[in-house]
């Protein structure tokens, strides 16, 4: 079978980026053969062309630019029938608009990996009206939303991978030796949370539940690993601003986007995940893997992953001051931090980028039209 996938970003933002990326990787030698399509030029293009997986561009501009949407619409339409693709699969909602039209040209079959959690938004609710032989998602949840939009459609839940040997705390330096390395405060504990700079991301409830723990803990710090987000570039300025106001330029530390990520986190004591709603939460697998305590939102995809108490604590999204509470609770009580983050280490192992790349690919095939699968079938 072939498969194209159309991508709409090339650079490694966020969450999406990795999950293709883990695809790819752990699926290039699979029965499947790929051909990505990215609607951007980007590093992630190299990357992806370095292991062997071809790879296409065709920017797509914007989709207040119909002309250029049009354009983009039949170039991808002439690769797809070129290449004698299978099945097309729109990677984000975006991509939708672009795979569904080509491959109803080329007269394939269109799949969707939806990788947040759908709202009642009129664009969304326009591309999930867009016809599809089926949708991929990452978590019950989410699941949950889109069945309500269109209750008809076959859905299957893939949850994402974490590369347990990147994020192995026994092969990274010790937590004390990261923050040497990285120039980040050796002295106190050191609160963490890793997202983009979005709103949703809830950083500023992090930032509001700082004073809490700094009144008990005044040597404690905070550290910021993201970069700007190009639909929210104010949101980095108005956290500083709030930061300014709480007096806490000196305990929070942004350190932007980074590329060793693994090293950020095993500095840190306890991640945070604050996200209103997460579809899945990629850093909470991560963080588990390296065995830290972890606060997160208790909606969407973080409640599928963390069992409160056991392996992590849930919070209401936007709460400072439970938020606030959970982080002491981890500080006054050590021993059931160290508990917790023995216990979230092993529920990691349920979330390997191997296991990912084999649910994932399943997937596909099941929602593969049957008439497809009996003419390969055939001819076999």
């Amino acid at each position: 079978m072939k498969v194209a996938i159309i991508m709409p970003l090339a650079e490694q933002r966020g969450g999406g980026e990795k999950r293709l990326w883990d695809l790819m990787v752990e699926g290039r030698d699979s029965d499947i053969e790929w051909l990505l399509i990215f609607q951007e030029a980007g590093s992630l293009v190299e990357q992806i062309q370095a292991i062997g997986i071809e790879v296409r561009v065709v920017p797509s501009g914007r989709l207040s630019q119909p002309h250029r949407m049009v354009a983009s619409i039949l170039k991808i339409a002439e690769i797809l029938r070129a290449e004698k693709v299978d099945v097309v699969l729109s990677w984000m909602w975006k991509a939708h608009f672009y795979g569904c039209p080509a491959a109803l040209l080329a007269n394939v079959p269109a799949l969707w990996s939806q990788l947040e959690i759908p709202d009642d938004s009129w664009l969304k609710r326009a591309v999930t009206a867009l016809p599809a032989s089926g949708m991929l998602i990452n978590s019950r949840s989410g699941e949950a939303a889109l069945k309500r939009l269109c209750p008809q459609r076959p859905i299957r839940v893939v949850y994402p991978g974490v590369a347990l040997e990147n994020f192995n705390p026994e092969t990274l330096p010790s937590a004390n030796e990261a923050r040497q390395k990285l120039g980040l405060p050796t002295q106190g504990s050191l609160i963490g949370i890793v997202a983009r700079l979005q709103r949703w991301k809830g950083i500023h409830v992090l930032v509001e539940a700082m004073p809490i723990v700094l009144q008990q803990y005044p040597d404690a710090h905070c550290v910021v690993v993201g970069g700007i987000h190009d639909l929210e570039p104010e949101y980095e300025t108005d956290l500083k601003a709030r930061i300014q106001m709480l007096e806490l330029e000196s305990q929070i530390i942004f350190a932007g986007l980074q590329r060793n990520v693994p090293e950020w986190m095993q500095a840190m004591d306890i991640l945070i995940h604050a996200s209103d709603n997460e579809p899945f939460g990629i850093v909470i697998t991560e963080a588990m893997a390296l065995g830290k305590p972890i606060v997160a939102s208790n909606s969407g995809g973080p409640t599928e992953i963390i069992t409160d108490g056991m392996n992590g604590l849930l919070t209401p999204f936007g709460d400072a001051e439970a938020l606030g509470k959970a982080i002491l609770r981890y500080l006054d009580d050590r021993e059931f931090a160290r508990t917790v983050g023995l216990a979230a280490r092993s529920r990691a192992v349920d979330f390997s980028t191997r296991k990912y790349a084999q649910n994932f690919m399943q997937a596909i095939r099941e929602l593969t039209p049957f008439k497809l699968q009996a003419s390969r079938f055939e001819n076999v």
